[in-house]
């Protein structure tokens, strides 16, 4: 059983985690038409916790992300493989809602240094009903990209 817990980080906070440890990953949890043509931080890697066209939660969404970060993408100064457990993961979609989601089931499956981004790429929903105007990683200006 795993005693870790998925840690709360703001976006701000993210990206200065991502500086400040070059191992971190940041996953994009968002579909495939989010992070193309709403935009994504760069670098982000896009691995969906749920896309279309039916919606479905991934199942292998853990198994991705580990095959991710053992095939190579994620190395340490010497080449060898880094433990999953040593490899901090920040986890993005919209809101902080399905990459909360998804770094549960990351715990659940063994991955201990696991930070949802609470804001999300576009944050919350103001007054009239936009997102990207009170929080998140768009709105504070973050390094990002579209396609």
């Amino acid at each position: 059983m795993n005693d870790c817990g998925v840690i709360s980080i703001n976006s701000q906070k993210a990206w200065q985690k991502l500086q400040d440890n070059p191992k971190a990953v940041l996953i994009d949890v968002r579909s495939e038409m989010e992070f193309l043509f709403i935009g994504h931080p760069k670098g982000a890697i896009h691995v969906p916790w749920i896309d279309e066209p039916d919606w479905d939660i991934n199942p292998r969404f853990a198994a991705d992300v580990r095959k991710l970060m053992l095939g190579g993408v994620i190395s340490d100064h010497e080449g060898k493989d880094c433990q999953i457990e040593a490899v901090p993961v920040v986890l993005i979609c919209r809101s902080g809602r399905r990459s909360l989601e998804a770094g549960k089931v990351l715990i659940k499956e063994g991955f201990c240094d696991v930070y949802n981004i609470t804001d999300g790429f576009e944050g919350p929903l103001d007054a009239e009903h936009h997102r990207s105007t009170l929080d998140g990683w768009r709105f504070h200006n973050l390094p990002w990209e579209q396609c």
